[in-house]
């Protein structure tokens, strides 16, 4: 990569995401009880504060201690930290595909925090109506960290199908 700045900023995003996701659980902890609903749009948008002891849907929750450890924080740690690796060896990354790489690792960083220093649990605090779509009336409770590893990762496949269909193209001119 040519110029250092396009390289490295992008990890200014990983410390912004950590940090909304980070101050938005301190919010909901200081200012909420444990299965509080505070409605913010009618039924279609809540806060509701819930501790998550395993991933995404809930999956390793009844891990035992030592397991959960293991499997939710020191395999994602060593994922994230192959990623940033990766991030680091590609000179062939675009700028986009950078930044939401950057999402990612801060989303990831902002639930391993959670999973290290709270024994409770992940804080996840967004519930959303799901309207029975694959039979679920509400979505699974997550938190800011969780929405930036959706967007992004969800940006950055967009971004690398377009980004293959162009070179397609280019190769068959």
């Amino acid at each position: 990569m040519n110029n250092k700045k396009d390289y490295y900023l992008p990890f200014l995003l990983t410390a912004i995401v950590i940090i909304v996701d980070q101050v938005t659980k301190i919010l909901v902890v200081k200012y909420m009880s444990v299965n509080e609903v505070i409605p913010l749009i009618g039924d279609l948008l809540n806060l509701r504060f819930v501790y998550n002891t395993g991933a995404a849907f809930s999956l390793g929750a009844g891990f035992g201690e030592i397991p959960r450890k293991i499997f939710l924080v020191f395999l994602p740690f060593l994922l994230l930290l192959a990623l940033i690796g990766a991030y680091m060896r590609s000179a062939e990354l675009t700028k986009a595909q950078r930044w939401f790489i950057c999402g990612i690792i801060g989303g990831g960083f902002g639930n391993i925090i959670d999973r290290f220093f709270r024994s409770e649990g992940v804080v996840d605090f967004i519930d959303v109506k799901f309207f029975g779509i694959l039979g679920m009336e509400r979505w699974p409770t997550f938190n800011a960290a969780d929405s930036f590893i959706v967007v992004c990762g969800i940006g950055l496949c967009i971004n690398l199908i377009l980004t293959g269909i162009k070179q397609k193209k280019e190769q068959d001119n």
